[in-house]
């Protein structure tokens, strides 16, 4: 008679069934078991019977071919309820389609998930050859510009944490040594806005400033992003400088809705 493995209880089972969820990645859509036991380090068994809770509920699947591993369809599910119910995503959308529509490029607002900059929303360029979009795609903090613009304003310890060795390389012009990212910080706080040049992909180069919530936490990043040969130098400054702006405005938005509030408060109805 076979015995049967009681699932793992508690808060504990919670957040580790979580970090399962957590170590897949656009650059690791599929992993092993042996590489899930390692990302969240626990044995086999207590892995693998998080998983085959995960699965029942349609968060995980498993490649039947190869043992492998991916996200479900539940998972895209919930995603996409995030995306529609996002009240950041709606108080951003008319920045991102001013900057899209005064550029001609895309315009990205990305938000930072643990070591990742997430796609959560953004307009294409109205460009023949513009960046593509997909929402929800999620990139290597050290890779993009918004991550940049984000890591420049962050605490030492949480900066430290988040570029760990070795730093992926993407392309010939990835920054992959942490004490020169840092350095490229410094830049960065200087002029107000980050930069990646061809360091996500050869000739696609973004540019991005971060803003903040009432509480004066980052929120995230807006970006306008495109080929290489649109975004010379002199142009690169003159978006760098646009989307500052934007962002600040985004920065203030929450004053001005209390101030609103205030006033309507004010007025007889």
């Amino acid at each position: 008679m076979s015995m049967r493995l009681e699932a793992p209880q508690g808060t504990q089972a919670v957040i580790r069934a979580i970090r399962l969820i957590k170590a897949f990645s656009p650059q690791q859509p599929e992993l092993t078991l042996s590489d899930l036991c390692q990302a969240i380090g626990l044995t086999k068994t207590t892995t693998h019977r998080l998983l085959t809770a995960l699965e029942s509920e349609g968060l995980v699947a498993r490649n039947p071919a190869n043992g492998t591993y991916h996200l479900g369809p539940a998972v895209i599910a919930l995603g996409s309820q995030a995306l529609l119910s996002s009240d950041l995503r709606g108080s951003v959308r008319p920045t991102l389609e001013a900057l899209s529509a005064q550029t001609g490029e895309t315009a990205t607002l990305e938000v930072l998930v643990g070591d990742q900059m997430l796609v959560l929303d953004g307009i294409v360029g109205r460009h023949l050859v513009s960046a593509s979009l997909d929402i929800g795609t999620r990139w290597p903090i050290h890779v993009t510009s918004t991550g940049k613009s984000i890591l420049a304003y962050m605490d030492e310890e949480s900066r430290n944490r988040l570029l760990r060795e070795p730093l992926a390389r993407f392309t010939e012009n990835t920054i992959t040594d942490p004490s020169v990212f840092i350095q490229e910080l410094e830049t960065v706080r200087e002029q107000g806005y980050g930069i990646a040049v061809e360091e996500l992909e050869r000739d696609y180069v973004a540019v991005s400033a971060e803003f903040r919530g009432p509480m004066g936490d980052i929120e995230g990043a807006v970006s306008i992003g495109g080929p290489a040969s649109r975004f010379t130098r002199r142009r690169v400054r003159s978006l760098g400088m646009h989307l500052r702006a934007a962002a600040d405005r985004l920065s203030k938005r929450h004053v001005k809705h209390y101030s609103d509030a205030e006033e309507s408060e004010a007025v007889p109805v």
